[in-house]
């Protein structure tokens, strides 16, 4: 719960220095997880604080191309601003090269041979990279590795 208390804090500040996106991203952010908490009847802890933030991320990613495609560079400058004030909540992101070598110890730790195989390397990366990597990009790895 240490995260979503810095991002509380990181909102007390932005009320007291005026900032109204901070504020409001932050807000939403806070929205998504009380939401997260009465629909799944759970307390979010730091992963499923991840996970929201992630989430949103992504959301904002696709309105980001949606909005360029549109002649919308306005709302797509906010959205991308929405990004990084999110992504600074986010843990280290891993390098490509860190996660080769992390597929690669996958790979070897389940036994994978062949694209048949690419779910037990999955759901090994699912847990131990969650939050640290784009899950896209270890996707399209292990599919490079496993071919």
């Amino acid at each position: 719960m240490a995260l979503i208390s810095d991002i509380k804090k990181d909102l007390k500040q932005a009320m007291l220095d005026k900032n109204d996106l901070v504020r409001d991203t932050i807000r939403m952010f806070l929205s998504e997880v009380q939401r997260f908490e009465i629909d799944n009847k759970e307390e979010v802890d730091d992963a499923k604080a991840l996970q929201i933030i992630n989430k949103m991320i992504k959301q904002r990613n696709d309105s980001i191309s949606q909005f360029r495609d549109g002649g919308r560079d306005d709302l797509a400058d906010k959205e991308e601003q929405e990004v990084q004030i999110l992504s600074k909540y986010k843990p280290q992101q891993l390098s490509e090269e860190e996660v080769k070598s992390k597929v690669q110890e996958a790979i070897q730790g389940t036994g994978a041979s062949s694209m048949q195989d690419i779910g037990k390397v999955m759901g090994m990366l699912k847990t131990s990279l969650a939050g640290s990597a784009d899950m896209g990009m270890v996707s399209k790895i292990v599919k490079e590795e496993l071919s």
